[in-house]
């Protein structure tokens, strides 16, 4: 099979995920993961697309659970050879009026939305093929919670130079502040999810980077994305966007053309490379 393409989608069983699996199978030459942590619903997503005559397989994935993580890992070496396309979708957050504790808020938000994306990248970058495409699901919230951030806060995760251990270290130091209740004194912003974004920019940038030095050769190309404020069980009813909408960016940065050189390790909002 590894002559097979192949492209996987975390937490794709709903929203915005679901609309760029739906988008992968009208324009992916290959077979497309829809993923999500209940089988369930992962097999009933399927299903609802093959009332559309559209053709996803269902493979399980809890981006909390390593094992979960490596089960896929070992599944996609041994079936495909590697990996052509992954769109890290999967993320959480808690609504506004939320009562749970901000510490309690800053941990659970972080553990899956930086934490869990980054083991996935761990366990799965080195599967990518020459020409391959990883996309991170990122948030303009991540804009705005960076300007919220102290000076110094900014100019670490705008560094050039920062590495993944830094990173790895400045988010779980938010958490350990949210816990003293002295992350505001500390020059953070008061929104995890913005922070757990932040997190996932700026590690999207320290991946291509690497990339960059390590596989310069195999023209992969890494960016992070906002696809918009959308209406899903995230963002509500409210939201301007349709969730096929919202998958416009996603899919864009998915399926770059094998001859392009970029964009790589930028923040895309609307197909246009933003500011970060």
């Amino acid at each position: 099979m590894s002559n097979v393409p192949v492209a996987v989608v975390t937490g794709s069983n709903k929203g915005i995920g679901f609309a760029i699996v739906r988008a992968l199978c009208k324009q992916f030459p290959g077979d497309v993961y829809l993923t999500a942590r209940d089988p369930g619903r992962g097999q009933e997503a399927v299903a609802k697309l093959q009332e559309e005559g559209l053709h996803a397989l269902f493979h399980q994935l809890d981006i909390d659970d390593l094992q979960s993580i490596r089960a896929l890992r070992d599944f996609l070496k041994e079936k495909y050879g590697g990996l052509n396309v992954l769109v890290n979708n999967a993320g959480i957050a808690f609504k506004v009026h939320d009562t749970t504790p901000f510490a309690v808020q800053a941990e659970v938000t972080l553990k899956t939305n930086f934490f869990g994306t980054r083991n996935v990248c761990t366990e799965l970058l080195p599967l990518v093929k020459p020409h391959g495409r990883v996309v991170n699901v990122s948030s303009m919230v991540s804009s705005s919670a960076l300007a919220g951030c102290s000076q110094e806060l900014q100019k670490k995760f705008r560094s050039d130079t920062i590495t993944e251990d830094e990173l790895v270290e400045l988010m779980t130091k938010f958490v350990e502040d949210t816990k003293k209740s002295v992350h505001e004194k500390e020059g953070w912003p008061n929104t995890a999810y913005g922070v757990s974004k932040i997190g996932v920019t700026v590690l999207s940038r320290i991946q291509a980077r690497m990339l960059n030095e390590k596989r310069k050769g195999d023209h992969i190309l890494l960016n992070a994305c906002c696809p918009g404020w959308v209406r899903t069980d995230m963002a509500g009813p409210k939201a301007t966007k349709s969730p096929d909408e919202g998958a416009e960016t996603p899919v864009y940065l998915a399926l770059l053309p094998s001859d392009a050189d970029g964009p790589h390790g930028q923040f895309l909002s609307n197909k246009t490379v933003q500011t970060w």
